[in-house]
């Protein structure tokens, strides 16, 4: 597994090594301990997570407060989509910055959303699947959300607005400005 820093050093894009031959391939999607070694911290995933999306379908951007603050690990299995965490760190030298990157199953590429960041993406082919591993479980007293379309941060979906399908939830999330936040140094994990 390759693990590269984004311009938002604690968001983490990784590339597994996929063996294929003419039988199919063979990839290792998921290994704790170089996960770890990398971060030099411990994350504890309890949970798998999937959704199947047609095209247009944005989900997010969505987080929980501490102290069911969560971590993500996501995928796609089947399509593509293009994938974004911001920093709503209050105070951070990012806030209100984004990573955005493609994953699709052809480039079996992951992104690590640590705590302290909003999550969301578009799909961009039908029929998508997208799996993730989060480190607590669903709070819904701790679930927040920021609006996906909020000019402060100004995400370049990839899509025209009027294309994308959402939930009643995001079309109605706050802007940034007015969300709860976390605050920048907040211990996060233990």
């Amino acid at each position: 597994m390759k693990f590269t820093r984004t311009k938002i050093e604690d968001v983490i894009i990784i590339d597994p090594v996929v063996h294929g031959d003419e039988r199919g391939y063979f990839v290792e999607t998921f290994r704790q301990d170089k996960l770890e070694a990398f971060l030099g911290f411990k994350v504890d995933f309890c949970q798998d997570n999937e959704s199947k999306s047609g095209k247009g379908v944005l989900r997010g951007l969505h987080y929980q407060l501490p102290p069911a603050a969560q971590t993500k690990l996501v995928r796609v299995i089947k399509g593509r989509v293009l994938d974004v965490a911001v920093d709503i760190r209050k105070g951070s030298p990012t806030f209100g910055e984004y990573v955005a990157v493609e994953l699709s199953e052809e480039n079996k590429r992951q992104l690590f959303v640590p705590r302290g960041f909003a999550h969301g993406f578009v799909v961009l082919e039908e029929d998508t699947i997208f799996a993730y591993k989060v480190d607590n479980y669903y709070s819904p007293e701790n679930d927040r959300g920021i609006a996906f379309d909020d000019p402060s941060i100004g995400i370049d979906w990839g899509l025209e607005k009027s294309s994308l399908k959402l939930s009643e939830k995001d079309k109605k999330q706050p802007l940034l400005e007015a969300a709860d936040l976390f605050a920048y140094g907040e211990k996060l994990y233990a």
